[in-house]
């Protein structure tokens, strides 16, 4: 596969109607990293079944906050990773896109807490455990295949649907198809399976 169907960090990723596997099913990723030797990315519109006062119950801060913390694929989901919009303040971590950073100082990232409302926080910090990732030439495979639909990146829509908010998987999913354009309104509305009309 040539590296015109590679896809850039900060790219989101909107599953096509027609993908079936669970674990992507109407979901939005965001792209971390794309080369030679595979992809990495998170999925970032689908909660978990934890919350953050129950994965961090020691923690003297975070752990007094039941706030969502979202699935990020079915790779090393022991692993916590916080994606945020607060470069100035909390250190650490690489940028994957402008203003938008994966990982970073977890005190300071509970420091934020301190500072404010919790849920004016939450709407530039997603708290996510594990990731999604593919094998060289997987993505690629699954690209030209139509399973995925690039989409510039929208970072409100990266942290619709957190604190204070009511989640909702599915229309988060049909927010960013819609940002494709006149091609996009109606592929949200399409059956995963045309056999089910």
């Amino acid at each position: 596969m040539t590296s015109d169907l590679r896809v850039a960090p900060g790219t989101l990723l909107a599953s096509a109607p027609n993908l079936l596997d669970p674990n992507f099913m109407h979901t939005v990723s965001l792209m971390c990293e794309h080369g030679e030797a595979g992809a990495y990315g998170l999925v970032l519109n689908k909660p978990s079944s934890l919350t953050l006062d129950r994965l961090l119950p020691e923690h003297p801060i975070l752990g007094a906050h039941p706030l969502p913390v979202f699935w990020g694929g079915p790779v090393g989901n022991d692993t916590l990773q916080i994606l945020h919009r607060y470069p100035d303040v909390i250190t650490g971590g690489f940028e994957v896109a402008e203003g938008l950073v994966l990982g970073g100082d977890l005190d300071e990232v509970a420091a934020l807490f301190e500072t404010g409302p919790v849920e004016a926080a939450m709407q530039g910090v997603r708290f996510v455990l594990g990731y999604a990732g593919w094998g060289a030439g997987q993505l690629e495979r699954e690209l030209a295949g139509g399973s995925w639909l690039p989409l510039p990146l929208d970072a409100e829509l990266l942290f619709e649907g957190g604190a204070g908010s009511e989640h909702d998987q599915s229309a988060i999913w049909r927010k960013a198809l819609r940002a494709l354009g006149e091609d996009g309104v109606g592929l949200g509305e399409l059956p995963p399976d045309i056999g089910w009309n």
